[in-house]
């Protein structure tokens, strides 16, 4: 049974990897042309290390604008709350759904970190 099982695998990969290497250069030269407005000359490991270092640098002197947009929204949270009786049905549903969806990837997020088992943690 086992057997059977490893021989049809072998054989599947067999399959892909053939696939792969009749069909994976044309793929490649697709893709690349499709998408040569995002490549950088020259494309070497110097400038991977270049765009990689701008892109830290990037993203690190973006978080003041995002600090500041996150109190904006917590400022904007507290005044809803003391306004509450003011709230209206949609605003409180739309809350709600949102507060559902954060559960939920919550939820997704426990499954996979448990390798894909809805009962435990494998052991």
């Amino acid at each position: 049974m086992m057997a059977s099982k490893l021989q049809q695998l072998q054989s599947k990969a067999c399959q892909a990897s053939q696939f792969v290497a009749k069909h994976g250069t044309s793929y490649y030269k697709q893709l690349l042309e499709q998408n040569k407005q995002y490549i950088q000359e020259p494309p070497t490991v110097e400038k991977c290390s270049l765009l990689s270092k701008q892109l830290f640098y990037t993203r690190l002197a973006s978080i003041p604008g995002r600090t500041e947009s996150f109190w904006k929204e917590l400022d904007y949270v507290k005044n809803l709350w003391k306004n509450r009786q003011e709230l209206k049905v949609e605003d409180a549903g739309i809350a709600a759904l949102f507060g559902l969806e954060c559960f939920a990837w919550f939820c997704a997020g426990e499954i996979v970190g448990r390798g894909f088992t809805f009962t435990g943690y494998y052991v």
